[in-house]
């Protein structure tokens, strides 16, 4: 798996976490889900994600 994968799957696995918990818990979660999509938003422009440089840490390749 590279550093790409790990981002995508990790982003895409939060949203959903996020969407499930804003219906069952509290409607507030839908804010840690706009933090995600600021998050990614920003890695677009400036290439620079905190998660991809701990996945490079744990050994993860750049794909």
């Amino acid at each position: 798996m590279t550093v790409n994968d790990a981002l995508r799957l990790m982003a895409g696995a939060f949203i959903l976490l996020s969407l499930a918990l804003s219906q069952y818990h509290s409607p507030n979660w839908l804010w840690f889900t706009g933090f995600i999509g600021l998050n990614l938003l920003q890695s677009a422009f400036s290439k620079w994600c905190p998660a991809m440089f701990i996945f490079k840490k744990m050994g993860l390749k750049e794909g």
